[in-house]
């Protein structure tokens, strides 16, 4: 069935349903994202890794780096 098929019956669901439809749609595309993440991080190549990890320290290096301490400074 398709979205336009389902178009009619969405229309006649109360604003409770329609919102708890949308909730339940949301939830599903944060996991589809998730997975893809996910799916994406575990075929990162440790030669992916160690290029990214070369980066970060020539950024260190050059002073283009913040530290997080300056960011966000601990409050007592």
């Amino acid at each position: 069935m398709t979205l336009t098929e389902l178009l009619p019956t969405i229309r006649q669901l109360s604003t409770l349903d329609k919102r708890e439809l949308i909730r339940i749609l949301m939830a599903e595309e944060d996991i589809s994202d998730e997975q893809v993440w996910k799916a994406q991080f575990e075929a990162t190549t440790d030669a992916q890794w160690d290029s990214l990890a070369e980066i970060v320290r020539q950024e260190i290096a050059a002073g283009d780096i913040i530290p997080l301490v300056d960011v966000f400074p601990h409050s007592p």
